[in-house]
Formats: C-alpha cells, sequence, structure tokens
C-alpha cells in the first residue's frame, strides 16, 4: 500500500480511538501500552526494525506522539472552555506576574 493509504488507516482505526479516550486515561499505566502500539504500527507502516528511533520515523510523517497529543487535547480543552476556569487576579489582590494565570486548587490527598 501507498503511505498516503496507511496513515488513512493509522488515523480511521488507531489514532481516532486515542484521541476519544486520551483525556480520560492520558495519565494512566495504560497510556505506555497505548505509547509502545504507536511504537509498533509506525514500524510496521515503514517497514522498520525495533531499533530505529521513532523520533525520526514520526516527524516524516507528520504524527504526534502519544505525549504530545495528549498535551494538545489538555490545551485545547482548557481553551474552549476558559469560562470554567478562575484566575489568579480573580482570587488574589496581588498583582503578581503569574496573575492571568489560572488557579490551581491544592489537595492534600494522594488521590484527586
Amino acid at each position: 500500500m501507498s503511505l498516503n493509504t496507511l496513515k488513512i488507516v493509522y488515523y480511521s482505526n488507531f489514532n481516532s480511538v486515542v484521541s476519544n479516550y486520551l483525556p480520560f486515561w492520558g495519565n494512566s499505566s495504560h497510556s505506555i501500552k497505548m505509547f509502545r502500539m504507536q511504537k509498533y504500527i509506525i514500524r510496521i507502516m515503514l517497514g522498520c526494525e525495533k531499533r530505529v528511533s521513532l523520533r525520526n520515523l514520526l516527524r516524516k510523517l507528520k504524527i504526534l506522539p502519544l505525549v504530545s497529543q495528549d498535551i494538545l487535547t489538555l490545551m485545547l480543552f482548557v481553551i474552549k472552555n476558559k469560562n470554567q476556569f478562575i484566575a489568579n487576579s480573580e482570587i488574589y489582590s496581588v498583582d503578581a506576574r503569574q496573575h492571568t494565570n489560572f488557579h490551581q486548587p491544592t489537595s492534600n490527598l494522594t488521590k484527586y
């Protein structure tokens, strides 16, 4: 198959599933398994061995690694839902350097 056809199959089968569930289990132990699966799929697409660096292969295919895709998904969520977050300037009266950043609630629990 051509490389464009393989990319279409990748985006329709693997990336669509990953992008839908990434916000829910982005930092879980399953994300390591999914990253390994992404590496395996990319190497099959290009016919490479296990020892070939994935970084160059992903750049060649213009595909984001799973970690970068997770960061992008979270950033897009924050941008779309700005009104649901509280800025530091709304809580504190001091005009500090980070007054425009979003407020991060503190927690003393191990699981939050």
